[in-house]
């Protein structure tokens, strides 16, 4: 009844005027007073921030705001974290390529909508990193590759906070989405950036057909989540990749085998 309640209360408030109406405010010269406000409620350290705090123009601009140089080092490993956020999980791909994220078993077929393409992962790990309304909200290559494939799937989005990770309906799976798949030194591997609710923009700032690793390559607007998935046999995890634990962009997350 629970998850039901959660379920109905999203589907009546998460529409496209909703999401309209908070965009523009988010957008709008008048949303710039609620900035510091925002940063005291969210406890945001901005020692590292890049300009000013009075220079923000909007609520956005703050919310998509960028860091210092040299503030977010790139470990040597040959996988490194693409954001600042919490681990929610991270593990092994189970039989027929599911994973499980807060008590819901998800299906990599029905996230990347092609079978065919889950099925090269069985056998894999994968890594669930959430981003909070408080953290830096630009997405950094976690790896040197190739982009194989770029696509985008879904509409509306639930909330991926752990409440709608446990309530929600399949958000992981069935929220907005952008999928992209990155040839790499260890195997191929798939960056999976999942929509918010309200504001499902996944914006992407690298077009190329190369990502190096620890270049930013986009932005959310809202906060959201990315899943990382590696083919079997290609990396293991770094003994710090523990549920719940907090990392940042840059800090190492996956080592050869």
């Amino acid at each position: 009844m629970k998850k039901y309640l959660y379920q109905r209360s999203i589907e009546l408030t998460n529409g496209a005027y909703t999401s309209n109406l908070i965009r523009k405010f988010a957008q709008s010269k008048n949303s710039r007073r609620f900035i510091p406000g925002y940063i005291k409620a969210y406890q945001i350290l901005t020692d590292d921030v890049e300009k000013p705090l009075d220079s923000f123009s909007t609520l956005h601009d703050f919310f998509v705001r960028k860091l210092s140089p040299g503030s977010r080092p790139v470990a040597p490993a040959p996988v490194v974290s693409p954001v600042d956020g919490k681990i929610e999980i991270a593990g092994d791909l189970h039989e027929n390529v599911h994973f499980l994220v807060k008590g819901q078993h998800y299906s990599l077929a029905d996230l990347l909508g092609d079978k065919a393409l889950a099925d090269r992962y069985q056998d894999g790990k994968y890594a669930v990193l959430y981003l909070s309304p408080a953290d830096y909200h630009r997405i950094h290559s976690p790896a040197d590759g190739k982009v194989n494939r770029q696509y985008v799937l879904g509409k509306k989005s639930y909330p991926v906070n752990a409440a709608g990770l446990q309530y929600g309906k399949a958000p992981i799976s069935g929220n907005y989405r952008m999928v992209t798949e990155l040839d790499t030194a260890f195997g191929n591997m798939l960056v999976v950036k999942v929509g918010a609710m309200f504001v499902n923009s996944i914006k992407l700032t690298e077009t190329g057909g190369e990502w190096q690793k620890g270049n930013e390559v986009g932005y959310f607007s809202f906060g959201s989540t990315v899943v990382l998935f590696f083919e079997a046999n290609s990396i293991e995890f770094v003994e710090d990749m523990s549920n719940g634990n907090r990392i940042k962009v840059g800090e190492p997350l996956g080592i050869m085998v």
